[in-house]
């Protein structure tokens, strides 16, 4: 067996004997300080042997692991990097290709273009759209507001390409209340403030309210840019696309929507009626690392206007390759010249579930977060706070209690889950009280596992509680 072999095969050996475990992990067993502590030396002057390299690298990583792939994580959304992504994604490594255009890597770039199309036609998005693989929503809705941005500008003749923001005609952007933080990164990154937007009112579940809408888009005049949510982080509540987009085109403005992982509601019959006139939209950012179960680093900018994309990110240089007709350059669709061959992970993902797998992991998910929220209500303290129609819960203890002694034990509740290590979940703040947050996003978390996590979330309540 050749070295290249005898390593490969050792890391494969390790990657399995982690993913086997990963149902039965709790916490990380080292904290940041700990983790430091496996690897911090000198830099060494004499060099390693790869096994022995890889080898230290599992020893000093795995006990500062969270169990994210296992059943159990609901800390944040995050998927479960699916095995079929996972072993793609060992194959793109392998490969070691720059997907920066067709000719340095024709295979990334052609498997790409097919990957669009069935993203395009599994998320029931304008066909003619075009679709940028990114590291994640965060670049994605970075990417889709850059194309809104010279778009707009472009439209009152104003070309931000070549000249910048300086003397501009100035943008309004609207978002609602409780957008995602990072969409207020991308607005900063790209030059709009993330202070000088319009905030919306929304309501009790984070949804923007369509008068207090309509009252703002009579002030506003000139550019404009509207930010709309699908799957708001706590609480999973969608925007009412159907009452908000068609007043924001009548005013001319670019709709974008940040859909991370309720976009995928597009794909499931259950669910499909909460993004009712999504596709009127001008663009949309959404993750392949959460519901699709790619590995990390993944995510797509989905934008209409083609051409308005291309604009907004191509990198040209004469020593880069020309695209011609029937040719796609990856680069042309997202920030970056040499990335990373996402559209791997991504077709052997969609090819491996398909349409119907796809639609049935979604459902499994969401009617497993039905499933701890019904448990959890039956249990006389604890209180679901958000309608739970997709898949999160945002929880609080003490619901009985004045506010503040309701804080102290939701933390405590929330410290107790913590050290058992049944399941993990994290707090949040909601409406300005502490609060517990689930988010049931693995592809693993079965009702009976869903059972398991509210079983232990009562446990820990009692504990602490009294009860």
């Amino acid at each position: 067996m050749t070295a290249i072999a005898s390593l490969f095969q050792e890391a494969a050996r390790l990657a399995a004997a982690f993913r086997q475990a990963a149902p039965a992990r709790h916490m990380p067993t080292h904290d940041y300080a700990a983790s430091l502590a496996c690897f911090e030396e000198p830099l060494p002057a004499a060099g390693s042997q790869m096994l022995d390299v890889i080898r230290r690298l599992s020893d000093g990583a795995e006990p500062g692991l969270h169990a994210t792939t296992g059943p159990r994580f609901f800390g944040w959304v995050i998927g479960g990097s699916h095995p079929v992504g996972v072993a793609a994604d060992f194959l793109t490594s392998a490969w070691g290709q720059n997907a920066g255009n067709h000719a340095v890597a024709p295979a990334a770039s052609a498997v790409e273009t097919v990957a669009a199309t069935w993203l395009l036609d599994l998320l029931q998005l304008p066909a003619e759209s075009s679709v940028g693989f990114v590291t994640g929503a965060t670049v994605a809705n970075f990417t889709c507001l850059a194309a809104a941005r010279g778009e707009v500008l472009r439209q009152v003749g104003w070309d931000a390409d070549a000249k910048g923001l300086f003397g501009a005609p100035e943008i309004a952007v609207l978002i609602g209340d409780d957008a995602h933080t990072t969409v207020f990164s991308a607005l900063q990154l790209l030059g709009l403030g993330h202070d000088r937007v319009l905030r919306l009112p929304t309501n009790a579940m984070g949804r923007i309210d369509p008068a207090a809408l309509a009252s703002t888009l009579d002030t506003v005049s000139g550019p404009v840019i509207a930010v709309l949510q699908a799957g708001q982080i706590n609480t999973g509540a969608f925007d009412d696309f159907a009452a908000i987009i068609p007043p924001l085109k009548a005013k001319g403005a670019w709709v974008h929507i940040d859909g991370a992982f309720g976009l995928w509601a597009q794909v499931s019959v259950k669910t499909s009626h909460l993004s009712r006139g999504i596709e009127a939209a001008d663009s949309w950012a959404t993750d392949g690392h959460k519901w699709l179960q790619t590995p990390y680093d993944c995510g797509y900018a989905i934008v209409r206007d083609e051409l308005a994309h291309r604009r907004a990110m191509t990198i040209a240089a004469s020593y880069l390759p020309l695209a011609g007709e029937g040719e796609r350059d990856p680069s042309h669709y997202v920030p970056e010249l040499s990335r990373r061959a996402r559209g791997f992970a991504t077709w052997a993902m969609l090819k491996h579930l398909g349409r119907d797998g796809i639609a049935a992991l979604i459902d499994q998910c969401c009617a497993s977060a039905r499933l701890v929220a019904d448990l959890l209500s039956q249990q006389p303290g604890i209180a679901i706070l958000n309608e739970v129609t997709l898949n999160q819960l945002v929880i609080r203890f003490g619901a009985d209690l004045p506010s503040e002694e309701g804080d102290a034990l939701t933390r405590k509740t929330i410290e107790k889950i913590q050290a058992d290590g049944i399941i993990f979940a994290g707090g949040a703040k909601w409406r300005g009280r502490d609060v517990l947050r689930l988010s049931v996003t693995n592809f693993q978390t079965t009702s009976d596992e869903a059972q398991l996590a509210a079983q232990s979330i009562i446990a820990a309540f009692k504990n602490v509680s009294g009860g």
